[in-house]
């Protein structure tokens, strides 16, 4: 059991990192937190890849969490 929920962490854990690095910024560095970024859409709605990938860090966020609490409480 606690095998198979290490794998299944595991697998979490990379397709976290996955979904965080592919995501674009949205500021240009140090000069768009000066200028404040001004790239940004109008009303800043995301479109296609972007709210895809941004609903899938959330869900994998959240599992992570889970899946944290669930390995600690079971190795305890």
């Amino acid at each position: 059991m606690e095998v198979v929920l290490t794998v299944l962490y595991l697998i979490i854990s990379i397709g976290l990192i996955a979904a965080i690095l592919l995501q674009t910024g949205n500021q240009a560095g140090l000069s768009g937190a000066i200028t404040g970024g001004g790239n940004q859409t109008l009303g800043g709605k995301k479109k296609g890849k972007e709210e895809l990938l941004g609903k899938a860090t959330a869900y994998l966020a959240a599992t992570f969490m889970i899946f944290s609490i669930v390995i600690t409480v079971l190795h305890a």
